[in-house]
């Protein structure tokens, strides 16, 4: 039973070790090489932009109908009939199976010149909307850009407390070891080499979920990168955090750097667009249409057995509305309220974005502080630790005072990481908010 817990042990042990090793000798990646291999492959980014292209696209004189249309016209058409005529001076005419063809060809011209000035609405709308795509495109880069952030650092993150659970594990190994020395030479119970076992155990168990979190958040940055999820690799460790940013300042910036804020102004641009449109249908329209045909015709019977012609027509098309039941009345006060709707969108997001930095800013500056007295007590909880190994090989401590300053020191470690990756948090969400988070 004693050898068979001592293979196990081994076993965990150059299991969590082996992985641990493999694990910080893969290749290093910088945060900027991993936000620009975002923005080239990342799908979000990839189908937000392509989606701006198409906007691109529309934006034409043609899609807003302001350019008239010219199309080529061809018909031709036969006819095999029976006839029988009866002329003016009584003579009959009696022919079976008669062609008859009548062929047209040539072009023709369609403007429409004037429609209540419509279509140049309609070509401002097609470039608001462009630009709301533009915006959003934007959005989706920064929400990319603040995800791949996070999860890197969140990867920083189980990086360090993965090298501190390694630590724990050592210090628990050396403490089994010292416990099996005591017990041999007859200074400790077998309970104090058992209990030794257990917490070594807990520890190799910590450490092999904590290499299983590890993996778990390296595939979620490989995905946001838009490549092999089982690319391996490692990150910088240090959680560089920005301390001095000015809650004034931030405020200004989001007020004109914002995109979603920006995206509501374009709402009421378009609101204000819809409505003159719908105003132009009170104005008559008007279209010119002209073309140059070619004709020719054959029929054995009549007057004249074969005709052509060629030649230009030109005509004018012009329609005013009278009454059509209110429905334009309707359709204004439609679009007046739309314009009113998109006001309070306005504000009602200007609200939103002025709350999240609120809280973001508190969060913040919570987390600088909490980071200022975890790094402390993280310093403490080091050196308590030390003095409790050497106490602990001289005998003059029991085990359970030991592996209270053993977890004493994790939960400080623990949470000192925690709060940095948290006020980094807090940062990359301030920065999104006032619309200047950037590569």
């Amino acid at each position: 039973m004693k050898s068979k817990l001592i293979y196990t042990l081994c076993f965990l042990f150059t299991l969590v070790f082996g992985q641990g090793h493999n694990l910080f000798a893969q290749e290093r990646m910088s945060l900027r090489d991993a936000i620009e291999t975002a923005l080239k492959n990342n799908y979000d980014i990839l189908l937000s932009s392509n989606q701006v292209k198409v906007s691109k696209n529309n934006v034409s004189l043609a899609n807003a109908g302001i350019l008239p249309a010219i199309n080529g016209n061809f018909s031709n058409n036969r006819s095999i009939q029976d006839s029988r005529q009866t002329l003016a001076n009584g003579t009959q005419q009696e022919r079976d199976n008669v062609r008859n063809t009548n062929t047209v060809y040539g072009f023709s011209l369609n403007w429409r010149i004037f429609d209540g000035m419509s279509m140049f609405a309609n070509y401002e709308r097609l470039q608001k909307l462009n630009k709301s795509d533009e915006l959003t495109f934007r959005m989706t880069v920064e929400n990319t850009i603040a995800n791949v952030i996070n999860t890197y650092y969140d990867l920083a993150r189980q990086a360090q407390q993965i090298r501190t659970l390694k630590t724990a594990l050592e210090i628990s190994q050396l403490r089994l070891n010292n416990s099996n020395n005591r017990y041999k030479i007859g200074k400790a119970s077998k309970l104090e080499v058992l209990a030794a076992k257990v917490d070594l155990n807990t520890d190799t168990t910590n450490l092999m979920r904590q290499l299983d979190n590890y993996k778990r958040v390296q595939i979620q940055l490989n995905e946001l990168l838009g490549r092999e999820v089982h690319t391996s690799f490692s990150t910088e460790e240090d959680i560089n955090i920005t301390d001095n940013l000015n809650f004034s300042e931030l405020k200004d910036l989001a007020e004109t750097k914002n995109p979603a804020l920006l995206q509501a102004s374009i709402e009421q641009q378009l609101a204000r667009l819809n409505q003159k449109q719908v105003k132009s249908s009170r104005y008559p329209w008007m279209n010119i249409n002209t073309g140059y045909n070619f004709n020719n015709s054959t029929s054995p019977l009549g007057f004249a057995r074969e005709a052509s012609g060629q030649g230009i027509n030109i005509g004018i098309t012009a329609s005013i509305p009278i009454f059509n039941g209110f429905l334009q009345s309707r359709n204004e006060k439609n679009a007046s309220i739309g314009i009113d709707n998109a006001a309070l969108q306005y504000k009602q997001t200007q609200q939103r974005i002025s709350a999240q930095l609120e809280i973001a800013y508190q969060t913040y500056q919570t987390n600088l502080a909490l980071v200022k007295m975890e790094k402390e007590n993280q310093e403490i909880a080091k050196q308590n630790l030390d003095i409790s190994i050497e106490k602990l090989r001289l005998g003059s401590l029991s085990t359970v005072e030991f592996r209270e300053a053993q977890l004493n020191f994790l939960n400080a470690f623990t949470r000192y990481t925690d709060a940095q990756f948290q006020a980094k948090q807090a940062e990359i969400g301030l920065k999104q908010v006032a619309g200047v988070l950037s590569l």
